[in-house]
């Protein structure tokens, strides 16, 4: 017995007639009798009654019937759920997002744009700082990330260049700066900087130390945030300013005031971080998606 026996009874059963369901088969008739004939013969049960016109269920066979069509069913779900996962449509997909990365509107258009195309897969989103997430990448807790590099285990994660998103200066509302639109960081050099743990994003405080040295200035290192987006409460607070991506500026806009820098300006630059040596179709699906969709993003007007 195998699958064609259950197709053959099946459409046997919706035609009423094994002539018709021999045409529908793509088979001559002859055959097609045999093989049901095999297959009550195996089963030790008859599932038609034969009759000059045609031929109707048995007992046995209306209570088959159900059975036959969920097999039939199963295997078309298996096969269309196979394909689905070959082609990176299908399956659970754990993503890992840096500090403040859900607040770039590149990136939830990204999600957006993936979920559409490929709706049979479930997403879950989890926000960590980027030594978490290598951590919980290489643990198998997560299967893509979107993070601040460098990375701690460079050997066994794949780092993907993915977008530089540019910074502001955030300060705090009243601040004599706060009606000039654009700073040069020299202005700043007396001023508290409010910053993150380094461990949380070297690339990123590296970035900024170094703007603020290529501006010709040492900042005054004040109360350090626990996290990138912890630094707009506190600028909030009068304590300090600080350097922020740009995208930061949605968190609070009663307290702060954002600022342009002028050049030298640092980047917040982003990247996907993959286990290295790893990218099924579902990962390589989403990469693929997740770059076109933050280009398509760039290119869109304000």
């Amino acid at each position: 017995m195998d699958i064609r026996h259950f197709r053959y009874f099946v459409t046997i059963a919706e035609t009423g007639n094994i002539t018709k369901a021999a045409e529908k088969l793509g088979m001559e008739q002859p055959p097609l009798s045999q093989q049901i004939r095999r297959l009550e013969s195996s089963l030790g049960v008859s599932l038609f009654r034969r009759q000059p016109r045609g031929v109707t269920l048995t007992e046995a066979g209306l209570a088959l019937l159900p059975h036959a069509r969920l097999i039939l069913d199963l295997r078309r779900q298996f096969i269309e759920d196979a394909h689905g996962l070959a082609q990176g449509k299908k399956g659970h997909l754990r993503i890992g997002l840096a500090g403040a990365v859900p607040l770039l509107p590149s990136i939830p258009f990204a999600i957006r744009q993936f979920s559409n195309i490929a709706p049979g897969v479930t997403l879950s989103l989890e926000e960590s700082n980027t030594p978490a997430l290598c951590e919980a990448l290489l643990s198998y807790r997560m299967d893509i990330t979107i993070l601040r590099p460098p990375v701690p285990d460079q050997a066994n994660v794949q780092v993907i260049p993915l977008l530089d998103e540019p910074t502001l200066i955030a300060l705090p509302k009243g601040h004599p700066f706060t009606d000039v639109p654009e700073l040069h960081l020299s202005r700043l050099a007396t001023e508290p900087l409010i910053i993150f743990p380094r461990e949380l994003g070297p690339g990123f405080f590296d970035a900024i130390l170094s703007a603020y040295r290529d501006a010709g200035v040492t900042p005054s290192l004040g109360q350090q945030a626990p996290q990138i987006a912890g630094t707009i409460p506190l600028v909030a607070a009068g304590l300090g300013v600080s350097i922020v991506p740009q995208s930061l500026h949605q968190l609070h806009t009663g307290g702060v005031t954002f600022h342009r820098i002028a050049r030298p300006a640092p980047h917040a630059t982003l990247a996907i971080g993959i286990r290295t040596g790893e990218q099924p179709p579902l990962i390589h699906h989403f990469i693929t998606v997740l770059q076109q969709a933050c280009r398509t993003y760039r290119e869109l007007p304000d």
